[in-house]
């Protein structure tokens, strides 16, 4: 529709400035005005057709701004699908962190005919470690989805501490919970409100506890204006394992009862790797933990790992019973640590030598 306009636009400024010059032409030649009120009369027609241009340009640009703010406005009247009940029920005040999945079966909207878990039944005792691998697709991030209650479940319940989180408030389940995603969210802004952003009203001193915590001091400090230098936008300022560090102090001042782990350490260097390692041992510890790891080698001390296929839990155990069992992980961790493919025993497994290499 600009199209359009703009060329009617120019189409009628020309058009009647051509007009002007022949009307004009044939009275001047006629003797009835003369060249110089021809000459100022089609100066002043350009000045109306650069003007009427102008306001063209600006009617696309209003009509642009309200499609923009209709969009705004539908955004805004949306209605959240998951929201709190009129009546919520409180979850305990000390929070034991116990998660439990039970018989869950789940599909995305988008894919109603797919399922992304299918009987899913887990529990994850308080201060215990749990791995989730598998394929990808598996339904791996789709249990993190429901434990933060993005979407609810179309069968079976998902419980925190014994509560049934549709029957709770969203925002105090949340509350429980803390994230380090593999993909750490840094704003445009200094550390101190990055690491803040874990428990608005946290004090200073409060918020570099968190960052020593998570072995982030060491660099902050060394930045120009320390912690209050400008990280700019997305962290770009940072390496990935910094990004990952000041993701961790976050999750550390937010002492969350349970914690999510989303392969924290998958795109980093060996020597950043170890250090994010350190920070997560250290805020994993007497913590809920779940962590979703597409490297073996970093759940292989955790208590409990489940294997998912096809959103099933295909097996679970320890890594040495795991590996005793054959099926899918045998097969995963013979890609991982094996070049030739071939299985790999246990015994192999506990050899840090043939982990490294």
């Amino acid at each position: 529709m600009r199209a359009v306009l703009t060329g009617l636009v120019i189409l009628l400024a020309f058009g009647a400035i051509a007009l002007v010059l022949w009307i004009g032409g044939r009275d001047v030649l006629a003797g009835r005005i003369s060249a110089g009120d021809l000459s100022a009369f089609v100066f002043y027609a350009v000045v109306v057709a650069m003007a009427v241009g102008t306001l063209s340009e600006v009617w696309g640009d209003v009509q642009r701004a309200s499609g923009a703010a209709a969009a705004i406005t539908e955004l805004l009247d949306s209605v959240a699908d998951i929201k709190a009940p009129r009546a919520p029920m409180a979850l305990p005040d000390l929070s034991l962190g116990v998660v439990t999945f039970e018989d869950v079966s789940f599909c995305y909207p988008a894919s109603p005919g797919r399922s992304a878990l299918e009987g899913f039944t887990i529990t994850v005792a308080r201060g215990e470690t749990v791995a989730l691998v598998g394929p990808s697709s598996a339904g791996k991030t789709t249990v993190f989805q429901l434990l933060l209650r993005f979407y609810d479940p179309q069968h079976g319940a998902v419980r925190i501490d014994g509560v049934d989180l549709r029957a709770a408030d969203p925002a105090e389940v949340r509350k429980r919970i803390g994230l380090v995603p593999q993909d750490p969210v840094v704003f445009g802004a200094d550390a101190w409100e990055n690491i803040g952003f874990g428990r608005p009203g946290a004090t200073k001193p409060e918020i570099r506890a968190a960052a020593e915590a998570a072995h982030a001091a060491e660099f902050l400090d060394n930045l120009p204006c320390g912690f209050a230098t400008f990280l700019g936008e997305k962290g770009v300022r940072l390496s990935g394992g910094q990004r990952q560090r000041l993701a961790i102090a976050r999750a550390v001042l937010r002492d969350p009862a349970i914690l999510l782990l989303d392969e924290a350490t998958s795109a980093l260097d060996a020597e950043s790797e170890l250090a994010v390692q350190r920070a997560l041992a250290a805020l994993s510890a007497g913590r809920t933990t779940i962590v979703i790891a597409h490297r073996l080698a970093t759940v292989l001390r955790a208590d409990r790992i489940i294997v998912l296929e096809e959103g099933r839990v295909a097996a679970a155990g320890s890594h040495a019973e795991l590996m005793s069992q054959g099926g899918l992980y045998t097969r995963l961790a013979a890609l991982q640590f094996d070049q030739g493919g071939a299985p790999i025993s246990s015994a192999k497994f506990n050899q840090p030598t043939n982990l490294a290499t």
